[in-house]
């Protein structure tokens, strides 16, 4: 496979400000399609990893102020700071009270002599009283791991936690090892936590290898669970071999674990998988790249059993995603939006309806209502990404064509998330640039199908203030461009909604809107924020 990719010479031009230039390389490093810690910019220029805080199973490291408010930021003032994005959300079908928020928790800590120490242990952002007051927890404690990354949340039918991320062990950006799949288990509502390793990684991102990316869980019954997540295979230098999804399941709450094994079929240009519950049936879906002259993916689903996690057949093509090589503009060798510098991409997830097995859906975001060729500047590109959904009613043996919500939306949405409600109305949440003409600032916004299987949607915003990742942030800043100083050039890859017993969904997402102060400087600050949607 040759992945989408970005010149190092383009992103040297971003970096002085000059013009932008796309191009596909024969050999290049997995750049676009694995996403995590790894490859993420450092919050703060010159930052080394450092020993990990120390922290004790059971005991919260802060507790929140209780409040009533819309939105609640889920992050309390602990010794460290840092930003928290990439966030996912879990409700306790067996205490709607009981949530559990994951996000990369950044831990930097500004030394005497002026030097910042970095690590990135994710913490279960715990809530007991329905989202009201929130206890960060560790998750990890005496962990040899120094970063972990991208945060899964799922509960099982009984109550228990299971919370995927990778893990990594490094010096530096330049000196890792490429991570670890782990799952960690809570049968306390959150507050302790037992990790177990699924799968180890090889190599680091110049060697030969496997970077194992993008894990997610899924939960259901009593001690069952499943996790998948991406391989990227890689030869000398790192260059790419080929990419696939394996999956592993638990039978017991997370003690042990199956084999991972292949479920990606013949397709072996796959990355981000997540597998969703639908009455007794186990469904993934999955991106793979087919077409290689405009760098497009397709989205697939596969069946999986849930007693082995093996493939019950072929993956079935959705639709095709509108997210080439030309497709976007690029800043640091990745896709992005106008007058942006963050980092994008298309993926979404499937959800199953809880009133009818065999209905499920997909959901991403795309450039089909933007105009392509895009300039590969984002400081002339003027972007238009929507949301697209597609759904079947014959437990994914076929799919809908593409619907656009957001079509007469105007600027960007992108990041969607999808989970039925208890009615079998399908509801996505997304962060959404239409409050602002300009399309810099975001808000977050959770659409409500009309009917159930309708594709037609209601919206409402669920943020009170909004958000701007264009300019005055600290965390991740560049600048790069006159007028949008301190860019930041990372928000996550994606942010969470969850359905309530009640009918209702929670939605958890990467928020800006409080100035945070750290080594001298004062911007944005990134915060995992909490608030419902009716």
């Amino acid at each position: 496979m040759r992945f989408k990719l970005v010149i190092l010479a383009a992103a040297a031009a971003v970096a002085v400000g000059q013009s932008f230039s796309v191009a596909a390389d024969d050999n290049p490093r997995p750049f676009d399609n694995s996403r995590n810690a790894l490859n993420a910019p450092s919050p703060e220029p010159g930052s080394q990893f450092g020993l990990a805080p120390s922290g004790k199973q059971g005991i919260a490291l802060c507790t929140t102020t209780t409040s009533l408010a819309a939105n609640v930021n889920t992050d309390c003032a602990q010794p460290s700071k840092g930003p928290h994005n990439e966030t996912s959300i879990a409700v306790n079908p067996t205490d709607g009270m009981n949530m559990i928020g994951g996000a990369n928790d950044y831990q930097l800590i500004l030394n005497p002599g002026g030097h910042v120490s970095e690590t990135i242990l994710s913490q279960a952002h715990v809530t007991t009283d329905g989202g009201k007051t929130w206890s960060n927890y560790p998750v990890f404690s005496n962990s040899s791991y120094q970063a972990t990354g991208d945060p899964a949340l799922a509960f099982d039918g009984a109550g228990n936690a299971y919370y995927g991320t990778l893990g990594f062990r490094f010096i530096s950006f330049k000196n890792a090892q490429n991570p670890d799949v782990l799952v960690s288990t809570s049968s306390d509502k959150g507050r302790t936590w037992s990790v177990v390793r699924i799968a180890q990684g090889s190599g680091n991102e110049g060697s030969v290898g496997d970077l194992l990316d993008k894990e997610y869980v899924a939960a259901w019954g009593n001690g069952n669970a499943i996790v998948t997540y991406g391989d990227f295979r890689l030869g000398q230098k790192g260059s790419f071999v080929s990419s696939v999804i394996y999956s592993s399941v638990t039978h017991n709450g997370g003690k042990t674990w199956s084999t991972p094994q292949i479920i990606s079929g013949s397709l072996n240009e796959a990355f981000v998988a997540t597998p969703v519950v639908a009455g007794s049936r186990i469904f993934v879906s999955f991106l793979n790249t087919t077409d290689l002259n405009t760098g497009r993916d397709d989205y697939e689903v596969v069946e999986v059993n849930p007693t082995t996690g093996a493939a019950l057949g072929s993956p079935v093509k959705v639709a095709t995603t509108i997210d080439g090589f030309t497709d976007y503009p690029i800043a640091f060798g990745r896709q992005t939006y106008q007058d942006s510098v963050f980092r994008t991409w298309a993926a979404g997830n499937i959800a199953a309806d809880p009133t009818n097995p065999a209905h499920l859906a997909v959901v991403w975001s795309d450039m089909r209502n933007s105009t392509t060729p895009a300039p590969s500047d984002p400081y002339t590109a003027k972007t238009n990404s929507d949301i697209i959904v597609s759904q079947s009613t014959d437990g994914g043996v076929h799919w809908s064509s593409p619907v656009s919500l957001s079509s007469t939306a105007d600027g960007d949405q992108f990041m969607p998330w999808s989970a039925y409600d208890t009615s079998g109305k399908l509801r996505i949440g997304y962060f959404d640039r239409s409050y602002d003409s300009a399309n810099h600032v975001y808000g977050y916004t959770v659409a409500t199908e009309i009917s159930s299987q309708s594709l037609t949607f209601t919206t409402a915003q669920v943020t009170t203030t909004l958000s701007d990742p264009t300019k005055g942030d600290r965390w991740f800043a560049r600048s790069v461009h006159t007028g949008f100083d301190f860019a930041t050039a990372f928000l996550g890859d994606y942010s969470n909604i969850a359905a309530t017993a009640d009918g209702h969904v929670v939605a958890y997402w990467t928020d800006m809107r409080e100035d945070i102060t750290f080594a001298g400087r004062t911007g944005h600050g990134e915060d995992a924020y909490f608030g419902r949607a009716s």
